[in-house]
């Protein structure tokens, strides 16, 4: 097996180019004690955009407290003579930037998943630690007590680094994972939901159970195996199938029938979907703050026939407006 410290090599080397040290350092200041780089110089060298970043930084919160990341304000802006992003013409709105920590620039690399974000703070981390080897050089010029608080933050961060090394995971050591994975599970077993491997019924059983007031299937292949899934939620939860019932043989009345005397306390509408979807999705808690909408490569009566994935959509927006559509279509009838 090639040691990791190999394979950290060979990304920086092929997957992105070398960083110019003492370019670089020019980025690195100093902001409430803290050395830092601006969300836009990091995006640079990530080869993303400094929205994207900011991004993916946001949907993962919890993990950039503000000792990893924290918004400038007015006045520092001003301090440090950095400029400030307009909203475009006839727009009052400014954007802040972000400073993110050596912390902070090591975890950016578990939200952005590409070779190059991996490859980049590796050598942006470095040139934080040469920054402190750079201090520690010059440790009799600086006052004892600051000296002794730099050696002790560089102390800290040389830890830091060595365990993101020890537990940074690459695309090979991933595919190595999954083939293990596969190994130990069967086709007609295996979704994967959020990244995560599961078996088919418990991904959908987790999903449905998550369910606070209403599940929303659009799905024009239904059946029986389709209703089992959905008797996952909680009694209180209304449901609504968006379907054209194309499934051969199809959703039958009696099917219905026998299935609401098996689960009374379900309350399950269908709508038509007049050929007007293609794809299928989930809707959890439709016009809630907490709505999720997923993708689902497969209908649901086929999970477990084939590998298949569900995906949460991240920019609801649009897909809220077509829900809200769909639901105004006609009832679907049962023969």
């Amino acid at each position: 097996m090639v040691p990791l410290n190999d394979k950290l090599s060979d990304i920086r080397s092929e997957q992105s180019p070398l960083i110019d040290k003492r370019e670089l350092a020019g980025h690195i200041l100093v902001i409430r004690d803290r050395k830092i780089m601006l969300d836009r110089d990091i995006a640079v060298y990530f080869g993303t955009s400094t929205g994207n970043l900011n991004r993916a930084m946001k949907r993962n919160i919890s993990r950039f407290p503000p000792e990893f990341c924290f918004q400038l304000t007015d006045e520092e802006c001003s301090r440090f003579q950095i400029g400030i992003l307009n909203g475009g013409r006839g727009s009052n709105l400014k954007y802040l930037p972000y400073a993110y920590t050596e912390q902070g620039v090591a975890m950016l690399t578990s939200v952005l998943h590409t070779d190059r974000a991996i490859s980049a703070s590796i050598q942006i981390i470095e040139a934080f630690v040469e920054m402190s080897h750079y201090i520690r050089r010059y440790r009799d010029m600086l006052p004892r007590d600051e000296m002794l608080e730099l050696s002790n933050k560089q102390y800290l961060l040389e830890g830091e680094l060595r365990d993101i090394k020890n537990k940074m995971v690459t695309k090979d050591d991933l595919s190595d994972l999954m083939k293990v994975f596969l190994d130990s599970v069967s086709d007609e077993e295996l979704l994967i939901l959020d990244g995560e491997p599961f078996k088919a019924d418990e991904a959908y059983a987790k999903i449905c159970k998550t369910a606070k007031s209403n599940i929303i299937l659009i799905d024009d292949y239904i059946g029986i195996k389709t209703l089992h899934h959905l008797a996952n939620a909680k009694s209180k939860v209304k449901i609504t199938i968006i379907s054209d019932n194309k499934s051969r043989p199809s959703l039958k009345k009696v099917d219905m029938e026998d299935f609401k005397s098996e689960c009374p306390g379900l309350n399950i509408d269908l709508k038509s979907s007049c050929g007007r979807v293609h794809d299928r999705f989930m809707v959890i808690d439709h016009g809630d703050k907490d709505c999720r909408i997923y993708h689902c490569g497969s209908s649901i009566k086929d999970s477990g026939n084939k590998i298949t994935t569900v995906i949460p959509i991240r920019d609801m927006e649009v897909y809220s407006d077509m829900v809200s559509s769909l639901l105004s279509n006609p009832e679907l009838p049962l023969k």
